[in-house]
């Protein structure tokens, strides 16, 4: 982003804020801030009389023109890196401009002068965050397209230049989607939260086969999953780190403020503010690489028939933007197997609303009973359940030993290999491995984790309840 001399004016262009030069102002009384009727502005201005006025609509259209030109408005860390490379990947903090980056380099090769229309793949965690992030987001590419705009067909997800250029989207939920298409380029958004992450990747690998130098861009937060780490340390790759810090000018006054005197020092803060990839805790009960191996892959339904679905609740000490409320489903296999099904978590809600979430968990799972922890809530926890659904089979625990005790017995479960996650569960495996003997290391109650382990005290370690064998 450039910047301007010493007095500056910020000013919001197609999605991006920037620093210029300040138009020359009036001012009644002849004064400028600082100044006084004797400083050469105001000397100028009196000279020039209308004439100066006259010529500033000119100028500010001047600077919108230059500051919509991405060439000179994008920082120097958003732009293709030079020279040979197959993968570009850009990690950066929450609002730090990785979006942007990714939108302005398919639009860039979407209406490159001269070229034939190209095949382009966009690919994010569900189709819906690739149309509301990658395509008519704020940084999206409909947004940030200043002419050649593409049209979206949504029938058939895909956006269409006027050259012929085509991309089409693509979600992490459906790997073998991407069997049989084939790009010239591809633009891969929050690859950390990718439901099936190797799978996906390896699809569109195999697809990235067009044109004389097909190239990837990847757009993520860092996490430190083992395929981000395989391809930071091929020779094809170029890793490029950005910061929340970095992008100031375009985010929300006292945002940075505000986040730096609650995550600044934490390992959270590190990763998703300042783009840090952080690797597992020393001191933890799991690491990523393990319960990478203990995913399974393809459909849902290769786990076989269920004996009996839970689904574990840890509601949250109070109400707010920060609160979560713990909602996780688990059942058993046959072979007496614990499967994690899915994680269905929320943030900020209600007791009515995380109730409702959790009467939906148990429909949808067609589950045998919810677990309900009430050490928080008491008996209002049941009562906000029953009161959703009268015929809700809750089972209340209380929990009497400190969270790393409980969580001692499920994580040697994980060790020997009787515990499998039925896809990728980001937030959770997040919490799983940044908790250590003191807890999260950004100090907030491991609600997610918590979930999890009523779960699967209930299914594996306790025995409560009939089993009852049905299929997902």
């Amino acid at each position: 982003m450039t910047e301007g001399g010493d007095a500056a004016n910020t000013e919001f262009v197609d999605g991006c804020l920037s620093s210029v030069p300040s138009a020359p102002s009036r001012r009644s009384g002849g004064e400028e801030a600082g100044g006084s009727e004797d400083s050469p502005a105001p000397k100028l201005e009196a000279a020039h009389g209308d004439a100066a006025a006259d010529h500033q609509p000119d100028q500010r259209k001047l600077y919108r023109r230059v500051l919509a030109d991405w060439r000179l408005s994008g920082r120097l860390e958003q732009k293709p890196p030079a020279g040979d490379w197959r993968v570009w990947l850009l990690m950066g903090g929450r609002g730090s401009g990785k979006t942007r980056a990714g939108a302005e380099w398919v639009q860039g090769l979407a209406t490159m002068p001269g070229g034939r229309p190209l095949r382009i793949a966009l690919v994010a965690e569900t189709l819906g965050d690739a149309r509301e992030v990658m395509i008519d987001g704020i940084s999206g590419i409909c947004r940030i397209a200043r002419r050649n705009r593409p049209d979206f067909e949504a029938s058939r997800k895909r956006l269409v230049w006027p050259n012929g250029t085509v991309a089409q989207i693509f979600s992490s939920e459906d790997p073998e989607s991407l069997r049989g298409p084939q790009f010239d380029y591809a633009w891969a958004d929050e690859v950390g939260k990718w439901r099936h992450a190797e799978e996906t990747f390896d699809m569109l690998q195999f697809g990235l086969r067009l044109g004389s130098d097909p190239r990837l861009m990847i757009t993520t937060t860092p996490r430190p999953l083992p395929l981000l780490k395989k391809l930071m340390a091929e020779s094809t790759t170029v890793m490029r780190r950005i910061r929340t810090l970095d992008n100031a000018g375009n985010l929300a006054p006292g945002f940075l403020e505000a986040m730096a005197g609650r995550y600044s020092g934490t390992r959270l803060g590190r990763q998703e503010l300042d783009g840090e990839m952080i690797a597992d805790r020393e001191d933890g009960l799991w690491s990523r690489a393990a319960l990478e191996a203990l995913t399974l892959r393809g459909a849902l339904g290769e786990c076989g028939p269920l004996q009996r679905i839970v689904v574990a609740v840890d509601p949250p000490a109070g109400i707010g933007p920060s609160s979560c409320c713990g909602i996780v489903v688990a059942g058993l296999d046959r072979t007496g197997r614990g499967v994690v099904l899915a994680d269905c978590s929320v943030e900020g809600a209600s007791p009515a609303s995380w109730g409702a979430a959790v009467v939906r968990a148990f429909r949808r799972f067609d589950a045998d009973r919810v677990v309900a922890e009430v050490n928080q809530g008491g008996e209002m926890v049941s009562a906000v359940l029953r009161g959703i659904d009268a015929g809700l089979p809750v089972t209340t625990v209380r929990a009497t030993r400190g969270k790393w005790l409980r969580a001692e017995p499920v994580a040697a479960l994980y060790e020997q290999g009787r515990v499998v996650h039925a896809g990728a569960f980001a937030d959770l495996t997040d919490q799983m491995c940044d908790f250590g003997p003191d807890g999260l290391s950004n100090g907030r109650s491991p609600d997610r984790l918590d979930a999890l382990v009523w779960a699967l005290t209930a299914l594996m370690l306790e025995g409560n309840g009939e089993p009852r064998v049905r299929g997902i």
